[in-house]
């Protein structure tokens, strides 16, 4: 099985003829997503690499029944298509774009409170079902079908991640990259919970880094309800308080989001955290053998 997204799914590309937009339709296409649509206002009625441009997400689920999104609107306008494809009935929305202000997500956050839609990201590289689907721009080639599912707040470590993983005969169920802003859509918590109810997912690589309590809420979380094995790896680890790191929500502030805290807070879970992400494929085959 695979959480949220399977062969099954239809998927919309919101901006579909932007650059991004067209590339990755491209590239989702050559997996073996199944886009059936691409919304651009005012554009409809032409074609991206033989799929259909609408006007509306409305009209992409009225027309081809699409129910998995992927955003790739530039930023003054990201908030309004995650909007529209929630009030579309969209069930699960991915937005690839970064730089979206915090002040548009919260408004953003408290629409979708009304709605029965999953928000992956922003900032995110979306999420792949490996052998199945893949929603967003995470290079498929690298994926294995399996039993390892990863959450990863980083995009490049989420490659790197995998890679390792796959390497050592470990194949992944569902890989989510969730986002590194301070408002995003889902949490490590939200997909903890659905991959506990996964049969087939044996076990979970978590990628943290510092800024906000993610890792935290994940590790109280997992002492109190998740029985599978979960490993994790903390980024940022000799960032300099006060200094963005990569992400808009990498940062230490107000005495908060210290790499050693959640380190401290993951292995008093139980969880085994890797401290060279070199070693974490070696170290995931060593913890799923036992």
């Amino acid at each position: 099985m695979s959480i949220l997204v399977d062969e099954n799914s239809r998927v919309v590309v919101q901006g579909i003829t932007g650059r991004e937009g067209t590339f990755h339709t491209q590239q989702m296409l050559a997996y073996g997503t199944k886009v059936v649509a691409g919304v651009t206002p005012g554009k409809g009625g032409q074609k991206v690499e033989g799929v259909p441009v609408m006007n509306s997400v409305a009209e992409a689920v009225d027309k081809e029944g699409a129910n998995v999104s992927c955003i790739f609107v530039p930023a003054p306008f990201a908030p309004d298509a995650v909007m529209e494809a929630a009030a579309a009935g969209i069930q699960v929305i991915v937005c690839i774009t970064e730089g979206i202000p915090v002040l548009d997500m919260v408004k953003v956050a408290a629409f979708l409170k009304e709605k029965d839609s999953v928000l992956i990201g922003p900032n995110c590289p979306g999420i792949i079902s490996p052998g199945k689907t893949k929603v967003g721009i995470m290079p498929g080639h690298i994926h294995r079908p399996g039993s390892m599912a990863v959450i990863s707040r980083s995009g490049t470590l989420t490659y790197e991640v995998v890679d390792q993983l796959t390497k050592a005969g470990l194949g992944q169920s569902t890989c989510i990259g969730i986002g590194g802003d301070p408002i995003i859509g889902s949490s490590f918590v939200d997909h903890l919970r659905r991959f506990k109810e996964d049969p087939e997912t044996k076990g979970v690589v978590l990628i943290g880094e510092i800024g906000g309590t993610a890792e935290e809420e994940a590790a109280e979380y997992i002492v109190q309800e998740f029985d599978k094995p979960v490993l994790a790896f903390i980024a940022g680890r000799t960032a300099p308080p006060g200094r963005r790191m990569g992400h808009a929500g990498a940062i230490i502030s107000g005495g908060q989001g210290k790499a050693e805290d959640k380190i401290r807070a993951l292995q008093q879970a139980g969880i085994t955290v890797v401290a060279d992400l070199a070693e974490l494929g070696k170290t995931a085959s060593q913890v799923m053998a036992k």
